[in-house]
């Protein structure tokens, strides 16, 4: 965060080096799991940034290698220079945008009579906001937004957007009902459902929530269902974009980095 230029995205390899080192000596650890690189600095070709990270994984600092919100092209450009292991994208009933062109690209669709999914780059997604920015958790339909909260920016959380968006919401509380769960669970279990190589990161501060979000993976739906799921939220009603203006530029629609130049010998 910068006072002046507010988010900076920095995926130059001096800076992801300190950041990796910074984060081990933080955590006290040998090594981390799985490190993203969150967001894409559009002025650092993907390139640059992802050798520095396949150094640290030669290196044993870190496992595998995550992306966020990075567009088709980033995400095959990074793959080339070493295997992308998640791509962290939002993904919930009222965020689909990924699913025309993202999700095709990390996985081919089933193949018929074989019940086998063969994927193209074999990346997971970890959706994150899979509550739709808490909005399925019922709270801000059945109070208000809190004044001192983000999402009072948020385009879906304004005025007349909000109102029409209750309307939805209703919907799938009314579906909840007929499963026996709260919409929050329903809406959850969703994106659970849409695969084995799916893993949502709901987030909450509260542990009653997150006992919740749990008994979600309870939820078994049908193909039916997640159907009926699915036309109860039609996109072409969902009112607002996903993102504050201010904030777009920084989605996978505007995520394409600089290509790399090849030095040309005399």
């Amino acid at each position: 965060m910068d006072p002046a230029a507010g988010i900076v995205i920095n995926g130059t390899p001096e800076y992801v080096r300190a950041s990796i080192e910074a984060s081990l000596k933080r955590l006290d650890v040998d090594y981390i799991d799985l490190y993203y690189q969150h967001r894409v600095d559009t002025k650092t070709p993907i390139e640059d940034t992802m050798r520095e990270l396949k150094k640290s994984v030669e290196e044993g600092k870190i496992k595998y290698i995550g992306l966020s919100e990075a567009s088709p092209e980033t995400i095959r450009r990074a793959h080339v220079v070493h295997p992308v292991t998640a791509l962290q994208m939002e993904w919930s009933l009222w965020s689909r945008d990924i699913e025309n062109e993202i999700i095709p690209l990390c996985r081919f669709p089933q193949k018929p009579h074989t019940g086998f999914v063969e994927k193209e780059l074999g990346i997971g997604i970890v959706p994150y906001s899979p509550l739709g920015r808490g909005f399925f958790g019922g709270r801000i339909v059945a109070e208000s937004v809190p004044a001192n909260s983000y999402l009072t920016f948020h385009p879906r959380f304004q005025g007349e957007n909000l109102e029409r968006n209750k309307k939805l919401y209703l919907q799938i509380e009314k579906l909840a009902q007929k499963h026996g769960c709260p919409p929050s669970q329903l809406a959850l279990a969703w994106v659970f459902h849409q695969g084995d190589d799916v893993a949502p990161i709901p987030g909450t501060t509260k542990i009653t929530n997150l006992e919740s979000n749990i008994d979600a993976l309870r939820l078994k739906l049908t193909e039916e269902d997640l159907k009926e799921i699915t036309a109860v939220v039609p996109l072409n009603e969902i009112a607002g974009s996903r993102t504050p203006d201010r904030l777009s530029h920084l989605t996978w629609k505007f995520a394409n980095t600089p290509t790399k130049e090849k030095k040309i010998e005399s």
